[in-house]
């Protein structure tokens, strides 16, 4: 008798045991596992560089390379493409690769383009947020977004209620976020960082950016919203978070090709920062996706329209998209025949965390090959 209860305490013991192995196997394969995401841009980065790295026509341009071909050439310089785009970005090549997905190799049937007709910054991270290509928003000074954010809406859900935040070297970001209406709290431009109780590190920050040189009116360098945004990500451990880069499209309207190659790179590094710092964070590690884009591409069939973009630049439209996290099958750098567009990248950010996107506007779907099934 012994014997026989023994045994079925033990064949109990096995089921459990197999039926919570199974549904550890099940989570891991088919659950929700991004409990966290920070979406990265980097304003106006061309997919002609990410892909194909520096270009020897503009690098030795006279009217672009600041004077300096050698220099540009000796850092970024490779007959092999894959080496040269490697020297650009090599976290991307070398991790996101990897690890995730590059979309946006129009010389491989990528393709990633804009949904807006105007082809430039507000319309595009509008695009990018909201999910729809609202052809009102015609103007960069546009007024505050009348359209509701994905990141709005995140901050609207129980579990994600106050640790929604963005950071952005450009002001416009206050009023494409409407940080009044959403109340997500949004670090533009010469905004400080910190609120009312800084840490040092913030109060430096802030005391830098303040003192700091004013190349744009309406937009600080990059270092100090990477700054500011990491020692936030630190100290207030947000679920989601927004951080916009600016330089790459300010070098390029100021003609300036070595110094958008160099931001390019630094952004890269900064990437490169944020994934290792998620990497070795227990609330972050593996339970992260990184979703990197951009606003709008720029000329290039007519190499002097490189500097500019909109509706009336051709190519302008054509963008790229990253993604990498623990629902983003590993697919590498996607190398058939496919569309994707900017509306879609909302819709993506929800539906990795496990949500569905809802608000007045129309939104688009989400991007299925990004979120494992």
């Amino acid at each position: 008798m012994l014997f026989f209860a023994t045994l079925k305490h033990k064949m109990w013991f096995m089921r459990k045991f197999l039926a919570l192995l199974f549904a550890l196997v099940s989570a891991s394969a088919f659950g929700q596992q991004t409990e966290n995401i920070i979406i990265i841009t980097t304003d106006g980065l061309r997919w002609q560089e990410l892909f194909k790295g520096m270009d020897p026509e503009l690098a030795s341009d006279k009217r672009f390379n600041q004077d300096d071909s050698a220099l540009i050439h000796r850092t970024y310089w490779a007959q092999d493409v894959a080496e040269r785009r490697r020297k650009l970005m090599p976290f991307f090549w070398k991790t996101i690769a990897q690890q995730g997905q590059i979309h946006g190799n129009r010389n491989l049937g990528s393709k990633v383009n804009v949904s807006n007709s105007y082809w430039f910054s507000y319309p595009g991270y509008n695009e990018i947020f909201s999910g729809y290509a609202d052809q009102r928003i015609d103007a960069n000074d546009y007024p505050p977004n009348p359209n509701t954010t994905v990141l709005e809406f995140l901050n609207q859900q129980l579990s994600f209620k106050g640790r929604v935040a963005a950071f952005g070297a450009w002001e416009a970001f206050n009023r494409i976020l409407n940080e009044q209406r959403s109340g997500i709290p949004v670090v533009a431009a010469y905004d400080t960082t910190g609120g009312t109780t800084p840490t040092a590190e913030e109060k430096l920050i802030n005391s830098m950016l303040l003192s700091s040189h004013r190349m744009w009116a309406e937009e600080c360098f990059d270092v100090f919203t990477h700054h500011a945004a990491m020692e936030y990500l630190k100290k207030e451990k947000p679920r989601v978070l927004y951080i916009a880069y600016g330089e790459t499209d300010e070098w390029a309207h100021g003609w300036k090709y070595r110094s958008y190659l160099q931001a390019a790179t630094q952004v890269d590094k900064w990437i490169k920062e944020i994934w290792n710092y998620v990497q070795s964070t227990p609330q972050y590690r593996n339970k992260t996706t990184l979703l990197i884009t951009t606003d709008h591409g720029r000329g290039d069939k007519n190499k002097r329209q490189w500097t500019s973009h909109g509706s009336d630049i051709e190519g302008a439209d054509e963008i790229w998209l990253a993604v990498m996290g623990p629902n983003t099958p590993a697919l590498g750098e996607i190398k058939q025949s496919s569309q994707l567009y900017q509306k879609q990248f909302a819709q993506t950010i929800a539906k990795l965390l496990g949500l569905t996107f809802t608000a007045n506007q129309p939104i688009a779907e989400e991007i299925r090959e990004v979120i494992k099934r």
